[in-house]
């Protein structure tokens, strides 16, 4: 294989780029592989920058850490195809490990070295380049509390840490029974299923309660009734509202008549409470 050639595979094997980019990078480089890879990095970025205009809805929410600290991420593309490429997968999970050290920092993980040598954001645009769609990193949670237990659900999995929808959840609790792991466990199903908005209705976000009410008055708005049955209806329409949408007063997915509150008090763990949540799912 002649020297030329060897070149080419070795620009290959380090950016990913193709023959034809590789053959063009090295002669502009007369040769010089550092300054072709360099080459190739300008104009990826060029090139990465025309897809980052277009709309990336699928992905995958990747999942690291352990009982005191956990922390998810989401890594959006344009198609469930790129969603399960091998070299997206890698990156992902690395970028999973490094999103739970930084704290879900944003900007440090975008400045954070990988195990290639280079950023997170410069992987990031080669990958854009080499697989030719936008690729994003989109939401990410951490959860860190003293004196709390963490706990995870990966629903429709990829591959390992990776799935299309995540809950990450933290209870705290000095009890290490079986019994609150299989609680847990439950209750971040319950979660990945039922989407609650809060933990308790006083959480609510007020603009939620406020579009509802705005819907149930233009739903009850010709219903013919007097302002004082409408008002009464709407009442008990948010009401109705705020208990669909806050963790504790849900019905129980394993026991619909139950609400989550009283499987709560059923566990009889004195020093029990859940403390924070965060569901996670592609394309919401």
């Amino acid at each position: 294989m002649s020297q030329d050639l060897q070149n080419i595979k070795q620009l290959r094997k380090n950016t990913g780029a193709g023959f034809k980019d590789c053959n063009l990078a090295l002669k502009e480089a007369s040769g010089d592989l550092d300054k072709a890879i360099e080459i190739l990095r300008v104009k990826g970025i060029s090139k990465a920058s025309k897809k980052m205009s277009r709309v990336a809805n699928e992905g995958v929410i990747a999942v690291a850490g352990n009982s005191n600290k956990i922390s998810l991420i989401e890594v959006n593309c344009e198609t469930d195809f790129v969603a399960k490429n091998e070299d997206f997968i890698k990156f992902v999970k690395e970028l999973s490990e490094i999103n739970n050290d930084s704290d879900s920092n944003l900007e440090k993980i975008k400045q954070s070295t990988m195990k290639n040598g280079t950023t997170v954001e410069e992987n990031l645009i080669n990958m854009v380049s080499k697989i030719g769609e936008k690729i994003t990193i989109g939401r990410q949670k951490t959860f860190n509390t003293p004196d709390s237990k963490n706990f995870y659900y990966l629903h429709t999995v990829v591959k390992d840490n990776l799935s299309k929808l995540a809950v990450i959840l933290s209870i705290e609790t000095a009890n290490n029974s079986e019994k609150l792991n299989n609680f847990a466990k439950q209750l971040t199903m319950h979660i990945a299923a039922s989407n609650p908005l809060a933990i308790e209705d006083k959480f609510l976000d007020k603009s939620d309660i406020e579009k509802e009410e705005l819907l149930i008055k233009e739903e009850l708005k010709n219903s013919g009734k007097s302002a004082e049955i409408v008002d009464k209806i709407s009442v008990g329409k948010i009401t109705k509202f705020k208990q669909d949408n806050s963790l504790l007063t849900q019905a129980w997915v394993m026991e619909p008549k139950k609400k989550v509150k009283d499987i709560i008090t059923e566990l009889n763990i004195s020093d029990l409470k859940i403390k924070e949540f965060y569901r996670l799912k592609i394309g919401e």
